[in-house]
């Protein structure tokens, strides 16, 4: 007896209806990731729970680029039907709500970027959040090491830049110094000021004679005294002597006279 034609309505009994939607769902995705490998299709599945809990599935992790992929190409196939109804007000609607969901899917995984609101996200997808994060965290990485490198290049080449220029000054220093010392001998020479070398200087002589002697030559006031009337004494004597030797020589002339 063959199987009869199943009929499909909403599971009642609310843990029935989980089970089943955690069955359905897991073949759901393994069935968008075979066709993705087997056809090399691009698939993009979003399952949303009755709890509004999100599921995803995307080819290479590249949601993004296929819901870009997919507005493209929902866009002209709308420009082509706003070409023959521009009148018409119901692709304003759908464009609208297309917008709206792109804003709120944006928010969300800037959230889940931060680190926020990561309740609601199954193991799967804290797996390809953190792949996400590694794979730009990578990317910056990479970045700001060839910012780095590329101001070490700058640097260096700025240094040697330097050096360059003060090899090169202080060679024209040089220059200019043994000019000056060229230019300097030339002008003596010309003018026969070359004078010769200076003598060294006289070892000190004594002094005079006539100068007062040192103070520890002085004569002693005492002494000075003693002297001063021995030299009194002498010279009385010796007036005495005088007043003598004229009194006889005159007494003898007036012997002589007579």
């Amino acid at each position: 007896m063959g199987r009869g034609k199943v009929q499909l309505r909403r599971i009642e009994n609310k843990i029935n209806r989980q089970v089943t939607f955690s069955k359905r769902r897991g073949g759901l995705l393994k069935k968008a990731h075979e066709i993705s490998v087997l056809c090399d299709a691009e698939v993009a599945l979003i399952v949303f729970s009755h709890k509004g809990k999100l599921f995803e599935y995307a080819t290479d992790s590249c949601m993004d680029r296929i819901l870009e992929k997919y507005e493209r190409y929902s866009f002209a196939e709308r420009q082509l039907i706003a070409t023959d109804q521009p009148n018409s007000t119901t692709n304003w609607t759908f464009e609208y709500s297309k917008l709206k969901a792109r804003i709120e899917l944006l928010q969300r995984n800037h959230r889940h970027y931060m680190g926020d609101d990561l309740e609601t996200m199954s193991l799967k997808d804290l797996q390809n959040l953190e792949q996400q994060l590694d794979s730009g965290l990578k990317t910056i990485r990479n970045r700001k090491n060839q910012l780095i490198q590329d101001s070490i290049s700058e640097l260096q080449r700025k240094e040697k830049a330097i050096q360059e220029q003060n090899s090169l000054l202080a060679k024209r220093i040089k220059e200019k110094e043994k000019e000056l010392r060229e230019q300097a001998l030339w002008q003596q020479q010309n003018n026969g000021h070359i004078s010769p070398p200076l003598p060294p200087l006289p070892p000190p002589q004594p002094p005079p004679h006539y100068l007062m002697p040192p103070p520890h030559q002085l004569p002693n006031v005492n002494s000075i005294g003693d002297t001063y009337e021995h030299q009194a004494a002498e010279a009385r004597i010796s007036n005495e002597l005088d007043l003598t030797l004229d009194s006889l020589y005159s007494c003898h002339l007036g012997c002589f006279a007579a």
